[in-house]
Formats: structure tokens, C-alpha cells, sequence
């Protein structure tokens, strides 16, 4: 599912988009094949009639289950543009949440052993208001989302004055140039470069 264009603010870009990990999908899944791997052993066993039915109506609920929480993993959505990080969940009902880059303090994950080696983790959000920390489980690659919010929270100080500064701002041509740094050291793509720029010179 594609992040909808609607929802983004004007010249608000989606950055990454993305669902919780397949590990999120384990459980259920795990318990469809054990479930199906025992009945067609009892149908070569031969077992009675009754242990038939009982095993489909496990089968039947542990469908459902996958059923359920594939759900929940599709309408569960995670997306980081370069304004703002936005989390939204709900089958039925649906709940949101998002933190503006420029009320982000510190970003960090957490990953087992086994997480990493599955790609997986949680990202662990600081960031300033009520809430204070915020945890989005079960993600892909949380090393490289961790990066990338740094990359924007990065750009994003360029584009934007400084509000607790003096009066002097950077000029046009300084924030470009400061851009160009930001993308000779990687933090920003050049495709990211030129969008920014041409956004600074449409201000001229």
C-alpha cells in the first residue's frame, strides 16, 4: 500500500513507507502449517471421525487468526517524509500519530540477536511533548531508518530558519551551499539535492 499523496503537505516528500516486518506474521503462520501438518498425518493414521473435526476447527481458528493479524499488518503503516514521521494502524478503527522532524531529540533501536539476524527491531523515538518516547515495533531494518531520520532531521535544519537564532539567517545561497555539503558527505541523496535547491531558488 502506497503512502496516499493526500495526506502530505505541499512540497512534503515520502521518504520511506513501510509495514512491520514479515516476523510480525510468524505466529499465525507457524500454527497454519503445524495445524495442517497434523492432519494430514492423522488422515494417513486413520484416526477417528471426531479427531477429524476437531482438527479443522483448529485449522479454521488458526486461519482466522492469520487472517486477523494480516490485517493488522496491512493496515499498519509507517511512513517518514521530510517533515514528519507518521505512524497509522486500524483495521475498523483507525488511530495515528505523528512527530515533526523539528520535535525529534534522539532516535535509537533495539534488536536481539535473533532480530538481527532477521532484520528486524524496534525504533525508539524521543522526541519533545506529552509523550516523550515512543516505540514502533516490529520494523525492518532499523539501522537504516534510524539513518534515514537522521539524514532528514539533517536537510531539514538546512531548509528551515533558525528560530532561536539572532536575526541573521543564512542567505539563499549559503543554505544551498550547505546543502551541497550535506550531499558531498552522503547524508543527502543528489536527487534530494536538487529538489531543495530548487526550492530555495523558487524563494528568489
Amino acid at each position: 500500500m502506497v503512502f496516499p499523496s493526500k495526506l502530505l503537505n505541499e512540497g512534503e516528500e515520502v521518504v520511506l513507507d513501510l509495514h512491520p516486518h514479515w516476523w510480525f506474521l510468524s505466529g499465525p503462520v507457524s500454527t497454519v502449517v503445524l495445524v495442517l501438518v497434523v492432519s494430514i498425518v492423522a488422515l494417513l493414521a486413520n484416526v477417528s471421525t471426531s479427531v477429524l473435526w476437531l482438527l479443522v476447527v483448529v485449522l479454521l481458528a488458526s486461519l482466522l487468526w492469520l487472517l486477523g493479524r494480516y490485517a493488522r499488518w496491512a493496515t499498519t503503516e509507517f511512513a517518514l517524509t521530510s517533515d514528519r514521521i507518521i505512524l497509522r494502524r486500524g483495521v475498523i478503527a483507525k488511530q495515528g500519530r505523528e512527530i515533526p522532524l523539528d520535535h525529534i531529540n534522539d532516535i535509537s533501536y533495539n534488536q536481539s540477536v535473533f532480530e538481527r539476524m532477521i532484520g528486524a527491531g524496534d525504533v525508539v523515538i524521543e522526541s519533545a511533548g506529552e509523550r516523550g518516547q515512543e516505540v514502533f515495533p516490529v520494523l525492518p531494518k532499523p539501522t537504516r531508518i534510524q539513518n534515514e531520520i537522521y539524514r532528514q532531521l539533517e536537510a531539514h535544519k538546512i531548509g528551515q530558519p533558525d528560530r532561536t537564532a539572532g536575526p541573521y539567517q543564512l542567505s539563499i545561497p549559503e543554505q544551498i551551499e550547505k546543502l551541497d555539503e550535506l550531499r558531498q558527505r552522503g547524508i543527502i541523496t543528489q536527487a534530494e539535492f536538487d529538489s531543495k535547491k530548487t526550492q530555495l531558488l523558487d524563494r528568489l
